[in-house]
This record gives structure tokens, sequence and C-alpha cells, in this order.
């Protein structure tokens, strides 16, 4: 039977940070439509995305650990998604330019086994640098913004952006592995087990 985790999710950003700890997983990307509530706050929102993707995928992997994640930015108490277009993107780092905002990422972690969940948000603040035109459009062509929650991507092209964070990196990119970590240990998934380590 196989008893590896699953990272409910098709972001390539996860599955590398996942695989920095050194536990056997696969991934099944949920079949989730991401909406949003109104009403809910950005926190609530990342929870709830991350539980409807980590349940949609237990229905059809029954008995499996779960992983699913969302990640939000927010600028003065808005969210800000994955951009539809160019111009979208270039509006959204143009108010992020030399501002202050908050990445959050919800996760959610569901022993199949048990049907316990665990499901919790990590903020982290980002200060990005003021973007020159140049800077901004020369980005842009990059088409690293689309595809990006935000319009930025910290792990990419897209550091020479951010002058400063306080938080968790890792969190910003996609999930934060010292919370997951801490909780997957609740479940008796422990990362480097096979080497003797723990977290």
């Amino acid at each position: 039977m196989d008893n590896r985790l699953i990272l409910a999710s098709a972001s390539p950003r996860r599955d590398e940070l996942l695989k920095t700890l050194a536990i056997p997983f696969e991934v099944v990307p949920s079949l989730v439509e991401e909406t949003r509530v109104d009403g809910e706050s950005p926190s609530q929102a990342a929870i709830r995305l991350a539980e409807l993707k980590a349940r949609e995928v237990r229905g059809r992997y029954p008995g499996r650990i779960i992983l699913a994640a969302d990640t939000i930015v927010v600028l003065d108490g808005q969210m800000l998604g994955k951009p539809k277009d160019i111009g979208d993107a270039r509006e959204m780092l143009s108010r992020l330019s030399g501002r202050l905002h908050v990445v959050i990422t919800g996760f959610c972690l569901i022993d199949g086994s048990s049907d316990r969940e665990i499901a919790r948000a990590v903020a982290t603040e980002v200060k990005m640098k003021r973007i020159s035109a140049a800077e901004l459009e020369g980005y842009l062509s990059s088409g690293e913004p689309l595809d990006k929650a935000g319009a930025y991507a910290i792990q990419g092209t897209g550091a020479f952006l951010v002058e400063a964070i306080t938080g968790s990196y890792s969190n910003v990119v996609g999930l934060p592995l010292a919370e997951v970590c801490e909780e997957l240990k609740q479940l008796g998934v422990y990362p480097f087990a096979d080497r003797g380590g723990h977290c």
C-alpha cells in the first residue's frame, strides 16, 4: 500500500520546497476552482481554499495524508491574485512599488486514516523597492509575473524587487516549511527520519 504524503498542488515551487524536507511524496493537483467569498479575511480565504483542495484530493485518495496550500498577496487589506494579463500585472506591481505588503499562505493537512485535519495560516511582511519604469517593463517582458500571486516571484527574477522581508521566506514562495514541518510531526510524519534527523 502506498502511504506517501500527497502534495495537492501543481505548483513547482511547492514541490521544490517540500523536497527539501526529504519526505517521500507524490504530486496530485487539486481540481478545486479557486473562488473568493465576500466578507472573509485573507487568512480565512487562504485556509478555506487550502481545506477545499485537501478535501477534494482526499476524496480520490482515501487513507492517505494530504497537504494543500493557498497563497494570497494582500495590500491595504485587498487580496491580489494572479494577474489576468500584462496590463493587470503592470497595475499590481505599480501599486506594490515602494510599499509594504503581506503574503499569507494557508495550508491544510488531512490524515485520511483518522480524518484528522490541521489548518493554519502564516503571514510574512514584504517590503518592495521603488520600481523604475524601465525595471517594471523589463520584468513584465520576462513573462514571470503572469502566473504569480501579486505578479512577482521572490524565488525567481522578481527577487530584485524585494527590499526586505519580516517572517518566513518559504511562506512567500508558497509553503511555510517550519510550520508545515511541525504539523507533519503531529501526524507522525518526520522529515529526515531516514537520515536520523528531525525538524
